[in-house]
């Protein structure tokens, strides 16, 4: 918006783009609510919701930074949090599921350098259904998702009952998936299957050779598989956890290797042998990886569980040509983010979808967030939010 004075007189210009205000939509359950359940908030933008169907008060998981004389620690655990306590947005949502991910378990820790509010709702992502809408294009009733930005990070996340996000960052799924199946691939399968997009627009193709997937037994990793066996490609998975083999081959893996194959020191160039990759795992094994890949090859780089720091050589890159794709899967902007969510329900939908995820409730959260910190991920946690 702009203000322009000429001949003594002010006029207020609208910017190209600006959408005019309209109500918001709000579902069936709304309506039926006691009187004293639904009540006004403020506005403060051009979308915000001027009355919620989320009620005064709900549960949540909850971790705060609590100081003390003997030093500072953090309390984590279900509490009943105020509906007003929410930040604005268009679109209200009755949470039905989350997941459990490395960055929900930093979130949690005192040095954990993730959450940057206190207290806060941690999940980084969220599945369930509109209750509320100021935006025409997103429909009351219409199930969705929402992953990344700031979300469970410096933003109320999937923790809870219910939750407000900005309308930007909503994704309507398609008939192709349901909330559950959508956390079942949540924000590390989302990962898994930017890193195959990646991958396949950089030129692999079925039939060029194998595929190495380091960290397959975690989240990303055996996401990852999954999808890159359906696809049709000769899937190697690496991981630590010799027991995770068969369910490994059970996603499409045709070969397993143990974590000192892929963490062993070497030179800067080994034999060609890997026609691309997907690295969630960091510095532990991407210096093997960048060594060994094919002339023209790829990695998908996502994840630093083993740490940030990166020892490698210039010599993979120009005496090879390799590449090494970084995968941000935060920051997606939102048209491409649908788009990629359309085709983990349709051709990237993952291999025995939901099968064998861990599945654990808002009471029983404490112990997976403990597991995956700990390096004990097997597969996917999906999160049951919802009481009822």
């Amino acid at each position: 918006m702009s203000i322009r004075s000429g001949g003594g007189a002010l006029s207020i210009v609208e910017p190209r783009g600006m959408v005019e205000r309209r109500p918001i939509q709000v579902g069936p359950r709304f309506s039926r609510m006691r009187p004293g359940t639904a009540h006004r908030r403020p506005r403060s933008g051009r979308y915000a919701v001027a009355m919620t169907a989320i009620p005064p008060a709900f549960r949540a998981y909850v971790a705060e930074r609590i100081d003390e004389p003997a030093g500072p620690r953090v309390d984590r655990g279900i509490r009943q949090f105020a509906e007003s306590d929410l930040p604005d947005g268009e679109v209200e949502v009755r949470v039905e599921w989350s997941s459990v991910n490395y960055k929900d378990g930093l979130a949690t820790k005192l040095d954990g350098k993730v959450a940057r509010i206190s207290p806060i709702i941690p999940g980084i992502d969220l599945a369930g259904t509109v209750v509320a809408s100021a935006d025409p294009s997103i429909a009351v009733g219409a199930a969705v998702v929402a992953h990344g930005y700031d979300l469970g990070v410096a933003r109320h996340g999937g923790y809870a009952e219910y939750e407000r996000v900005p309308a930007n960052w909503v994704v309507p799924l398609g008939e192709g998936l349901s909330t559950r199946e959508a956390m079942a691939i949540g924000t590390a399968g989302f990962t898994a299957g930017m890193s195959v997009i990646a991958l396949e627009e950089h030129g692999l193709r079925p039939g060029d050779g194998p595929v190495l997937v380091t960290g397959a037994s975690g989240g990303v990793g055996s996401v990852a598989v999954a999808i890159l066996a359906e696809r049709g490609h000769e899937v190697w998975a690496a991981t630590g956890k010799a027991d995770e083999a068969d369910r490994l081959r059970s996603l499409g893996a045709v070969g397993i290797l143990g974590r000192e194959e892929v963490t062993v020191e070497g030179k800067p160039l080994e034999s060609e042998r890997w026609a691309g990759a997907v690295d969630a795992v960091g510095s532990a094994t991407l210096p093997y990886v960048l060594r060994t890949l094919r002339r023209g090859a790829a990695v998908a780089s996502s994840g630093n569980a083993s740490g940030p720091k990166l020892e490698t050589t210039v010599f993979p890159f120009i005496l090879r040509g390799v590449a090494m794709l970084g995968m941000d899967s935060v920051a997606v902007p939102i048209e491409r983010r649908r788009a990629i969510w359309d085709r983990l329900g349709t051709d990237l939908r993952p291999r025995d979808l939901g099968v064998g995820c861990a599945e654990v409730t808002l009471d029983t959260l404490d112990s997976a967030l403990d597991a995956i910190l700990a390096g004990a991920a097997r597969g996917r946690w999906v999160v049951r939010v919802a009481s009822g």
